[in-house]
């Protein structure tokens, strides 16, 4: 079987770090899971490999106007849905639920399904790292 590398990042807000770039430097494709904060980030983004992001709740304009509020995606048999704050209804039918929003890093099993938020990559926000 084919391993097949996907990065996961949220709440970059404007800001693609150069140490982010690099941990995806391996990817074959990003899923960012919302407030992404400018085209800038999705250009630096898609210059490592292709991206689907979803609309973040400060995501404005006419750059994010192309951005759903939330995506669906399959990768080696498994589906993946992508909403930058989660809702239940999220669990219908993916087994694995990516969501940002909290700026905290989270990874859970619930009802079967998978759930992640890769925390916060953007500018240092709250107290939090």
């Amino acid at each position: 079987m084919a391993r097949y590398r996907v990065g996961v990042i949220s709440d970059t807000h404007g800001l693609l770090r150069p140490e982010a770039a690099a941990a995806l430097a391996s990817c074959r494709l990003i899923l960012h899971a919302g407030d992404v904060g400018g085209p800038e980030v999705l250009d630096g983004l898609r210059r490592i490999a292709p991206v689907v992001a979803v609309r973040g709740n400060l995501d404005f304009g006419p750059w994010a106007d192309a951005l759903r509020e939330w995506e669906t995606v399959e990768v080696g048999g498994v589906r993946i849905h992508l909403r930058h704050i989660f809702e239940a209804r999220d669990n219908d039918d993916a087994q694995v639920v990516i969501t940002g929003h909290s700026h905290q890093p989270s990874l859970a099993r619930a009802d079967g399904v998978l759930h992640l938020n890769p925390g916060s990559a953007g500018p240092r926000r709250f107290l939090l790292p």
